[in-house]
């Protein structure tokens, strides 16, 4: 037992030294406890508290519960300022000159690098609230800056943006929102990559978001599609696959009996479309239910194009280090495999052929020292 324990730090500072890609990371979900708790002191008038907006360990929610908490979140930041955590100085309310702040995007992303992520790819749907004056243009606005001042901290990871349709806004939301992707495409020499489609699954049709998921296409947004995350959804599933997804969210039923199948399986497998599966999510959310039986174990079995991700790292009380751990804990994988998984990752970012050669030379610069070769 002395021996076990003595060994347990060592095996814990692999997976935080290891390098890693994040590509499943929703921006409001992953605000970590301690942020989320400067947002509730700020607006003690909603009556939130801290287990309104995470799940701790040991704990679940229903999928619905999860959305839920989500619409939590989102009163919490309901302004540019909340995104932003500006601490106004003067009474000179938007001149930029008279806060001093501290981001909330800024807050997450140093998070994804003490964490040893070395790129990241953040998602979050445009939002307007009127009673703020926040926009979707300044919504957006306020992350776009959040990841340029994190680069100019020189913070040793590399952030690319996804923009969100979200489920339940519809098809004609969801055109405002490709829409307004395109222009920030265009307009952010790389940092904005494509487009999430995702939100409650329950909610909507696949059939009435294929005009602006095909613009998107089109326009050259890559897009990274939630699909079959709750059973019997085969149509809808082989809907959104005909779309040639350049990375599937979850996936969690392609391959179960409760509206998975053969042909879809096969149809992922021939185009090699890569998955971004999260453990702990998929767990707490009861989507799967334990470790042991998650979809990542079959789709690692068959050398499927794999990547580990944490969803909602604040919302679920993890981090992607955690999310490495488990899995190899509970695959049997070898620091090696574990290695591997991460370096092949690298392959499905959204970034061009030139940022995954230069994030290729930093994994085998750390490799020696991680791996201790």
């Amino acid at each position: 037992m002395i021996e076990a324990e003595e060994q347990q730090p060592c095996k814990t500072d692999f997976y935080s030294e290891l390098p890693k890609v994040e590509l499943h990371a929703h921006l409001n979900g992953s605000i970590s406890s301690h942020t989320m708790k400067k947002l509730i002191a700020q607006k003690p008038d909603l009556k939130i508290h801290d287990q309104m907006t995470v799940i701790d360990k040991g704990k679940k929610r229903t999928l619905e519960e999860c959305f839920q908490m989500f619409q939590t979140i989102h009163q919490l930041t309901s302004s540019p300022e909340d995104i932003l955590m500006w601490k106004k100085k003067k009474e000179e309310a938007y001149n930029l000159d008279c806060y001093e702040f501290t981001k909330v995007t800024k807050d997450v992303i140093k998070e994804f690098a003490d964490d040893g992520v070395k790129y990241l790819e953040l998602r979050s749907t445009p939002r307007r609230e009127n009673a703020t004056g926040m926009t979707k243009k300044t919504y957006v606005e306020s992350i776009l800056e959040g990841i340029k001042q994190s680069k100019q901290e020189n913070l040793d990871i590399d952030v690319r943006y996804l923009i969100a349709v979200d489920r339940r806004g519809g098809p004609l939301v969801a055109k405002e929102t490709v829409k307004l992707a395109e222009e920030f495409f265009l307009s952010t020499e790389g940092t904005v990559l494509g487009l999430d489609l995702s939100g409650d699954p329950t909610v909507g049709q696949a059939k009435d978001f294929l005009e602006p998921l095909l613009e998107a296409k089109k326009a050259g947004l890559k897009l990274a599609l939630h699909l079959s995350e709750i059973p019997n959804q085969k149509k809808e599933t082989q809907i959104l696959l005909d779309l040639l997804p350049d990375r599937i969210g979850h996936g969690t039923f392609l391959n179960s009996g409760e509206g998975g199948s053969l042909d879809l399986v096969d149809f992922v497998r021939q185009h090699r479309i890569p998955l971004e599966l999260c453990l702990t999510s998929n767990v707490k959310s009861q989507t799967v239910p334990s470790y042991d039986q998650h979809h990542f174990g079959f789709w690692y079995s068959i050398a499927h194009p794999s990547v580990i991700c944490t969803d909602d790292k604040g919302v679920f009380a993890t981090h992607l280090s955690q999310e490495y751990q488990l899995a190899a804990e509970t695959f049997n994988l070898t620091q090696s495999q574990v290695w591997d998984l991460s370096y092949e990752s690298i392959n499905y970012i959204f970034a061009s052929d030139s940022t995954r050669s230069e994030l290729r030379k930093k994994w085998n610069h750390l490799k020696p020292r991680v791996l201790h070769i």
